[in-house]
């Protein structure tokens, strides 16, 4: 039996709408939160990963390799990734270049993750078909590839091409190359294409690995990096009636853009934990569903939980990762670990 040896993350979209917490700027915002994620590296966090979205009014990341490069300055383990980058919207020569960069500055940290994205006037705005987000994500991801290893074969594809020119220079540890997908047809095409799988709310693992067996692959070689949408707290329910309006507004925003489907808002922030878009564990909860999460999926090879939700302030967002970090990450690393001496044992 395959054991888990999941790393444990943070998850940022960087938000800063109006009126939130501490009437903090972008500039402090931004330096308060890579203070926070350098603090959680020294603190045993594993990794970091960034989205992205354009032209939104809370400032949602638009410019994660950015934010990337300065929190690879600024940390020396610490796995940095993208959860995931609109890959449609973007050159992937140009793309290749910035990640193969971010791979050397790093030492090999960074993985690209890519996804169609849904969002209409993001594709109008870079001159995008929404309609053609499939190849447009699929060529854009052959022609990464191909920059990586150095390839100076041409690439001719219904929308997208790459010259018969080398891209220098090459990451000295090629990236993975993760796909995010959240509808059946695109988590096939994930499975086909992608060195992993970038998935949310854990809604859609079976699906995956279902895919990839399909595709004439063990299950076994599945590997998820599972995005959370869970409030960790000693006092879950307190934290949530302090926090849970922030959360609704995060949700909201997402329906708003159609990053769901055609589902109506929510009214109030109970709602989302009745319908199971966040969930709340204290501590001895978390450590009881990670650990069966991890025990019956060890294609998992990490879990990333929101750092803190838009308008939160920076430091109300450290106690939970303080929390994670230091009662949740060992206890559910042990209760696997002994797991698995004594799978050894009777082996």
């Amino acid at each position: 039996m395959r054991t888990s040896k999941a790393s444990f993350g943070l998850w940022y979209d960087f938000r800063n709408p109006a009126g939130n917490a501490d009437g903090r700027g972008f500039g402090d915002f931004y330096r308060a939160t890579l203070d926070q994620i350098a603090w959680a590296e020294s603190i045993g966090i594993d990794s970091v990963w960034l989205t992205e979205h354009h032209f939104m009014d809370d400032g949602y990341t638009p410019s994660p390799f950015l934010l990337a490069s300065a929190i690879g300055d600024r940390t020396t383990t610490m796995n940095i990734g993208t959860n995931l980058v609109v890959s449609p919207l973007h050159n992937p020569i140009r793309l290749a270049e910035d990640s193969a960069t971010l791979s050397l500055l790093t030492g090999g940290r960074f993985s690209l993750g890519v996804g169609q994205g849904y969002w209409a006037p993001e594709f109008a705005a870079f001159d995008r078909r929404l309609i053609n987000r499939p190849s447009l994500l699929e060529e854009g991801v052959e022609i990464v590839r191909r920059c990586w290893s150095g390839s100076a074969e041409p690439f001719d594809g219904k929308r997208l091409r790459k010259p018969a020119l080398p891209v220098t220079p090459t990451p000295e540890v090629i990236p993975d190359l993760l796909v995010g997908a959240m509808a059946d047809p695109a988590i096939e095409r994930a499975a086909r294409i992608g060195d992993g799988f970038l998935s949310t709310q854990n809604s859609h693992h079976a699906s995956y690995l279902d895919a990839l067996e399909r595709l004439g692959r063990p299950r076994s070689e599945g590997r998820i990096f599972a995005g959370q949408w869970t409030i960790i707290a000693d006092d879950p329910e307190r934290e949530w009636a302090r926090i849970g309006t922030h959360a609704l507004y995060q949700i909201n925003q997402y329906i708003e853009m159609g990053a769901f489907g055609p589902v109506p808002q929510f009214t109030e922030p109970d709602q989302l934990v009745d319908a199971g878009s966040f969930t709340l564990w204290d501590p001895a909860t978390a450590v009881d569903e990670l650990t069966t999460l991890l025990r019956q999926t060890p294609q998992i090879e990490d879990v990333h939980f929101w750092a803190q939700l838009p308008g939160e302030e920076v430091d109300s967002g450290s106690a939970r990762i303080e929390l994670l970090a230091t009662k949740v990450i060992p206890a559910v690393r042990a209760r696997l670990a002994g797991e698995a001496s004594v799978e050894e044992v009777h082996a």
